[in-house]
């Protein structure tokens, strides 16, 4: 029987899913594009774990802890600036400083997914790396891991692109536009890295 300190309660969850499904934009989908993140670092964590004999997946299984530190972290901040964003957008229409405001809310909002995408982007090497290395019992485990990171990549590249869109429709200064697009082109080059590992796992589940 399992030991009651160690049974997982669905209730802090619960509560999450409740507010995410609330119309106040925090937490929106950036935060959901991290929780993605997360889970696919913490499964592929226990393939890591399950993989003893493998130094790369050794090493590989305490880089994944630091990114899913980092990757709360993100969240966290990223909610703040989800309120702030939601803010201006609420400003009305005649505001002489909406466009301003909006424009830089848009930023600092993309800046934010940004961050959380790069960090699905380093996880693509730990997917690599135990694509080759991982135990090959739970093959099935890192597959649905690699998708969860599929999705946050899809997730943060789509927001980073609506952020974009925003922010240039009110006025953002182009030059840092033209740098943030640039990230999304490089999560959806790891998006379809991380797509090719999974169909290659997938090949062999059947």
């Amino acid at each position: 029987m399992a030991d009651p300190a160690h049974v997982p309660t669905s209730r802090p969850m619960d509560a999450w899913l409740d507010a995410l499904s609330e119309p106040n934009g925090s937490p929106g989908g950036g935060a959901a594009t991290g929780v993605l993140l997360g889970v696919a670092a913490a499964l592929m964590g226990m393939v890591a774990a399950y993989t003893p004999d493998s130094p790369a997946a050794t090493t590989s299984a305490e880089r994944l802890a630091r990114h899913r530190a980092d990757v709360l972290q993100a969240i966290e901040a990223d909610g703040v600036l989800s309120v702030q964003f939601g803010s201006a957008l609420a400003l009305a229409p005649e505001h002489p400083e909406r466009d301003q405001r909006v424009s830089a809310a848009a930023v600092d909002a993309a800046g934010s997914v940004a961050r959380l995408g790069a960090i699905g982007i380093l996880l693509v090497s730990d997917a690599r790396v135990l694509a080759s290395n991982g135990n090959p019992h739970i093959a099935v485990d890192l597959a649905v891991a690699m998708e969860a990171l599929a999705a946050g990549l899809s997730g943060a590249a789509l927001s980073l692109r609506a952020n974009l869109q925003i922010g240039r429709t009110h006025g953002a200064d182009a030059a840092t536009l033209a740098s943030l697009e640039t990230d999304v082109r490089r999560l959806d080059e790891a998006r379809q890295e991380v797509a090719q590992l999974i169909r290659r796992i997938s090949a062999d589940l059947d």
